[in-house]
This record gives C-alpha cells, sequence and structure tokens, in this order.
C-alpha cells in the first residue's frame, strides 16, 4: 500500500468550514491530485482505491471523479517607486518568460498595482494581447499596492460563479502598504478559504521601503502557506526576470490538463456532527494521493 497523509493541509481549510454547513450536510468534497506508480498524472482512480478519515475514522468514498476544469490567472505586477523606472524592462522579461510557460489557452488578468490596482489587459486567452499589454507596461512614481490588489483579485474570484481553478501570482515591492486596516486581510483571507486558490507572492527588498515591508512579508507568507503557493524574498530586481517564469512553469505543471486532479466524494463516519475535524487521505493499489484540498 501506497499512501500520503495530507492532514495539515487539509485541516488548514477545514477549520474555516462554518458549523452550520457541516451540519446541514452529511458529505463533502475534496480535490485531490493523484499519480501512479511511475509519478505520472493518474489516467483513472477509483473509489476503492481512497480511504478518507475524519478524525481517524474512516468515512465512506461514495464517488471518485476526474476534473478537468480549466486555469485562469489573474497576475498583479508593482510598477511602482519600489521597481523603479530603471529597472522596467527586468519586470517586462519576466512577465514575457511568465505567459510563455503558462498552456495555451489559459486565461489571464494582467494588473499594475501602483498608485493602485488597476487592469491592464482584461482577462482573456488572446497571448498576442497579453504581449501586447506588456508593452503598455509603465513605471509610477507611487507606492505599488500589494493587499489591496490581492484583495481585489480574491472579489473577483468570489464573483466567477464557473467552475475553473483560481490562480493569482503578485509580484510586489516592500515600498507602500504602511496603512493596512486587519478587517481587509480577515475578509481576504475568508474568501481565499471559502474558494480554494493558489497564491504565489515575488516580494523585492526595495531600498526605498520606508516601513521594512513587514506588512507585506507577513501577509505574503500567510496567504501563501495557506494556499499551498509560494512565497519568494528577493533582493535585487535582476532576479524577477528569472523567477516570473519558473513560476509559471510551476503553475503549468500543477493544473496540467493531461489528468491526475478528481474530485472525490465522501460521507461522513457515522455519528459526526458539526464542523468537520482533521481530514486525511491514503490510496491503495497503484496510485499515490499527492495535495488535497476541500471543496467549498
Amino acid at each position: 500500500m501506497r499512501s500520503k497523509l495530507l492532514a495539515p493541509i487539509a485541516a488548514l481549510i477545514l477549520t474555516a468550514v462554518p458549523a452550520i454547513q457541516a451540519q446541514q450536510q452529511q458529505q463533502f468534497r475534496l480535490f485531490a491530485d493523484f499519480v501512479d506508480s511511475s509519478g505520472a498524472p493518474a489516467k483513472a482512480v477509483n473509489a476503492t482505491d481512497v480511504k478518507v478519515l475524519e478524525n481517524g475514522v474512516a468515512g465512506n468514498v461514495v464517488k471518485v471523479e476526474p476534473v478537468n476544469w480549466p486555469m485562469k490567472v489573474q497576475l498583479l505586477v508593482d510598477n511602482g517607486v519600489g521597481l523603479g523606472s530603471e529597472n522596467l524592462l527586468q519586470l517586462r522579461n519576466g512577465v514575457r518568460g511568465f505567459l510563455d510557460a503558462l498552456p495555451e489557452g489559459t486565461e489571464v488578468t494582467f494588473v499594475t498595482t501602483a498608485p493602485q490596482p488597476r487592469t491592464l489587459v482584461k482577462p482573456t486567452t488572446d497571448k498576442q494581447m497579453l504581449l501586447q499589454g506588456i508593452d503598455r507596461l509603465a513605471p509610477d512614481s507611487a507606492a505599488g499596492r500589494f493587499v489591496d490588489s490581492l484583495s481585489e483579485a480574491t472579489q473577483r474570484i468570489e464573483k466567477d460563479k464557473t467552475d475553473y481553478f483560481p490562480v493569482i501570482v503578485s509580484f510586489a515591492t516592500t515600498s507602500g502598504d504602511t496603512n493596512i486596516l486587519e478587517r481587509d486581510v480577515e475578509r481576504m483571507m475568508a474568501r481565499l478559504q471559502k474558494r480554494p486558490t493558489q497564491v504565489h507572492v515575488i516580494l523585492l527588498n526595495s531600498s526605498r521601503s520606508a516601513s521594512g515591508g513587514a506588512n507585506q512579508t507577513d501577509i505574503g507568507i500567510a496567504v501563501t502557506k495557506m494556499t499551498n503557493g509560494r512565497f519568494e524574498n528577493i533582493n535585487g530586481p535582476t532576479r524577477v526576470a528569472t523567477l516570473l517564469p519558473e513560476i509559471g512553469a510551476q503553475v503549468a505543471k500543477s493544473f496540467s490538463p493531461q489528468g491526475g486532479k478528481f474530485r472525490v466524494t465522501v460521507e461522513r463516519p457515522s455519528g459526526s456532527k458539526g464542523e468537520l475535524g482533521k481530514i486525511s487521505m491514503s490510496t491503495a493499489g497503484t496510485v499515490a494521493v499527492t495535495s488535497l484540498t476541500l471543496e467549498p
């Protein structure tokens, strides 16, 4: 038997599920990524291959179905004083490499964050339009709005009721975000918990920063940890030109249309009430689970 315990990821999301939801339904659903014995994305997974436990007690796996939803990406970039106009070429090259790394047909929304979040290219699958957006990427003398841009991105995800996998990639700097309201951060985190989203953050340490970037660092680490994303703290703007393409490739691999992602419907163990407890999954046969998140 091959198994992998994923309780830390699941528990992080499940703690946000309101008790009333769990009381009204005795079933819950999980998104899971599976690989076969060779490490390739699994093509098929049966209910008998999967065991799901709540607080160590096995539930009944009702069905396992493949998920072929599209991915939608929001790219947020700080074009403000923290980057500096002299480094704009590094950012443009990074964005171009990021777009090249994504699968053809991926919907991308392109947003700049200084002096406030502004949509440079509306949601589109047209790569040519996105590349033209890079040419319109201009420097600004104001500070980028890291938290505001993340908050608006989560609002857009909340409003889109179609079936897809949302991804946010944010390039930010330590300049700006000196006045952040706790309630705004809480709302943003609640949206991310309600609609599972992968968030990646690149944070450039800027010499122009007056705050030292504590707010951006704390929030960036928190959102990436909660969403199983990637947080990178960099000291030089040249790194963004290579790091954005790396993250683009990582995103493309995580949401590969070649299979491996399934939705698992589980009936809670007999007598389970209230909020969901700690969830873990193990597998039998020739498949192994590599990631696990709760469907809202």
